[in-house]
């Protein structure tokens, strides 16, 4: 088992990484009521497995189901947990444990930021993308109509609980969607990282055990490092928002679309390649540096262009990005491969222009 740990003083806490980690004792974080919140896709798979040692010491499981997709990452699905935890007599001391990807966690995680002002909070992701990136962080949230993630508040675990294994289950698109995020962190901060994911992609994809290990433990090290920095993303220049580097244009992409069409990270790589392209067209990057990064993404077999939206549609959806400030759109854009910036001085001409080059 790899433990890490995220340096928030009170509110610091454990990420443990490793094979059978559903098995763990979580006694010292549960008293005699938990909730488990789930979706009908993961809850065949892992929940009876988290959810007997827990029962077997005579704690009372409340066991919410959801329904599938981030088309259900909504207000529904919201009240669905808060109906269930007041019919169930939850009270500010019962956990509630997010089992499943990123639209689990952040809707668990967003109960429980708000049920009854707060109460404890245990992430136990089980895809690639909410291992190394969502459940770490302390962000959580719903999205709206008009904009992805729009409705949310901070609200940090007690615990990540990352089970490896949990991955063998995952579909090939989901893991490759994963990878999105993994790769975010060599471009932005790590270089080294980025070089070591170029040479072991083929591993990653045929999900060698300890290559997944690696990445994660890496992505979460990354992750972790920033967002002790700056965990309620302030910082005026880089900071915790330099990890939505594809982020802006992606959201776009998600929201146009329809949400759940694109997957997350299907949608951050293409909107990652916009950023590379926008940040070439400010002669920050070489030709030859946004082709590798182009390579590497068709490698973890990722799309490397948008939707065609329409560069009106994309820069009004962008528009409703958390980063605008004062009515400024703040770009998060790479000076170098793996050093990146959030730069506000972007021309709208050549925001335009690198949505159109890289629409198919």
């Amino acid at each position: 088992m790899i433990n890490l740990n995220v340096s928030l003083g009170a509110r610091s806490y454990p990420i443990h990484i490793g094979p059978a980690l559903l098995d763990m004792p979580l006694g010292s974080f549960v008293g005699r009521q938990v909730a488990i919140v789930t979706n009908e896709v993961v809850a065949p798979l892992y929940l009876e497995r988290l959810a007997r040692p827990l029962k077997k010491a005579g704690i009372l499981v409340t066991e919410i189901i959801l329904p599938d997709g981030e088309s259900h990452k909504n207000w529904e699905s919201l009240n669905a947990i808060y109906d269930r935890l007041l019919a169930e007599r939850c009270d500010r001391t019962t956990p509630i444990i997010a089992l499943g990807g990123g639209v689990v966690g952040d809707l668990a995680g967003f109960a429980a930021a708000t049920y009854q002002r707060g109460v404890p909070f245990i992430q136990v992701p089980t895809t690639l993308l909410a291992q190394v990136d969502s459940s770490v962080g302390g962000k959580t949230g719903i999205n709206h109509p008009r904009g992805k993630n729009m409705v949310g508040a901070f609200w940090q675990p007690r615990l990540v609980l990352a089970d490896t294994d949990t991955l063998n289950t995952l579909p090939d698109r989901e893991l490759s969607a994963g990878l999105a995020e993994v790769i975010k962190y060599g471009l932005i901060r790590d270089l080294a990282f980025l070089e070591w994911l170029e040479a072991n992609m083929d591993k990653l994809l045929a999900r060698d055990a300890a290559a997944l290990s690696h990445a994660i433990e890496r992505s979460c090290i990354n992750k972790a490092e920033v967002v002790a920095g700056d965990e309620l993303e302030t910082a005026k220049q880089g900071g915790r928002a330099l990890l939505n580097l594809g982020h802006t244009f992606g959201h776009a992409i998600e929201t146009g679309m329809g949400y759940g069409v694109w997957l997350h990270g299907e949608a951050v790589a293409a909107g990652t390649m916009m950023a590379l392209e926008l940040s070439r067209r400010l002669g920050w990057l070489a030709d030859a540096a946004v082709e590798r990064v182009e390579r590497l993404f068709v490698q973890a077999r990722l799309p490397v262009r948008g939707p065609k939206l329409g560069a009106e549609r994309y820069l009004d959806l962008m528009g409703h990005d958390k980063k605008v400030i004062a009515g400024r759109l703040r770009m998060v854009l790479l000076k170098h491969l793996g050093e990146a910036v959030t730069w506000a001085e972007a021309p709208q001409t050549e925001i335009r222009a690198a949505i159109e080059a890289r629409c198919e």
